[in-house]
């Protein structure tokens, strides 16, 4: 390998390291934000409290015991998959506790079937908001599906290798509420856009919230199994770009969005 080549290697892996802590950071954030504002409401059975954020959408509604009770399991299951998907994306985790990171993994597993489940029968057994909005969330959540069931099945077969693209594929996927949130909250602060000048934006990126960080990763794993000094360079430039676009959009979603409800409350 020629100087050049270790270089790029290191840097694309560098920046790889980067964009996970940030991320890390940002999911954790959402954690507390969920267990902290939905967490007793939900557990007393206060499901009206959680009307409380004017942005949710398909929260509490008078009369609907199924849809309450499926959004209640639906946001304390995005706690489990948040926190748990973190896990297992740590290489110490899967090197050092593997027991841990199958029982995790099965788990989230599980948890990505049930949420994207419950995801599809709100989106579709009440009040339309947008057929666009309800048609983002269908396809992230029959990708998720999908993407989850290759994830186990490799994990069977015993292809790692394979079992761990798949298993990235389904941690962003499933994480696409989260992405809209930080990737809104990016382009208000940077464009100076507000909540309702969000325009063809929030429509375009209710499908690129999860669409855009698969296309990335895809780029990632073809640049690091075949590609380059050059492209490794250049791939790693981009993750440090996207980093910085994430982290302003994790601040801006944490300190405007998440922690004024938890003091509130």
């Amino acid at each position: 390998m020629t100087m050049s080549q270790l270089i790029a290697d290191k840097a694309l892996k560098a920046a790889a390291v980067l964009w996970f802590l940030a991320a890390l950071a940002g999911q954790w954030a959402f954690v507390i934000y969920i267990a902290g504002f939905y967490g007793a409401p939900t557990l007393q059975g206060d499901f009206e409290a959680w009307n409380r954020n004017k942005m949710l959408v398909h929260g509490y509604v008078a009369g609907d015991a199924p849809g309450n009770l499926a959004f209640a399991a639906h946001v304390m299951m995005a706690a489990v998959i948040t926190f748990g998907g973190t896990l297992q994306l740590i290489p110490q985790i899967r090197a050092r506790a593997i027991s841990f990171h199958r029982w995790n993994g099965r788990l989230f597993i599980l948890t990505a079937f049930a949420i994207s489940l419950a995801g599809l029968f709100l989106t579709w057994s009440r009040e339309n908001i947008g057929l666009a909005s309800d048609l983002a969330i269908s396809l992230n959540a029959l990708l998720i599906m999908f993407c989850a069931g290759q994830t186990l099945g490799y994990a069977v077969g015993r292809d790692i290798d394979t079992h761990r693209r798949w298993a990235l594929r389904t941690f962003l996927l499933a994480n696409g509420v989260w992405f809209l949130r930080v990737g809104m909250m990016s382009w208000i602060i940077l464009t100076g856009a507000t909540m309702t000048t969000l325009g063809p934006f929030i429509t375009l990126w209710s499908f690129g919230s999860y669409l855009l960080p698969l296309a990335v990763l895809e780029l990632y794993l073809r640049t690091l199994a075949r590609g380059g000094a050059a492209a490794k360079v250049g791939m790693a430039a981009l993750l440090l770009a996207l980093t910085a676009g994430m982290s302003i959009g994790i601040f801006g979603a944490t300190m405007y969005m998440w922690r004024p409800l938890l003091v509130a409350g």
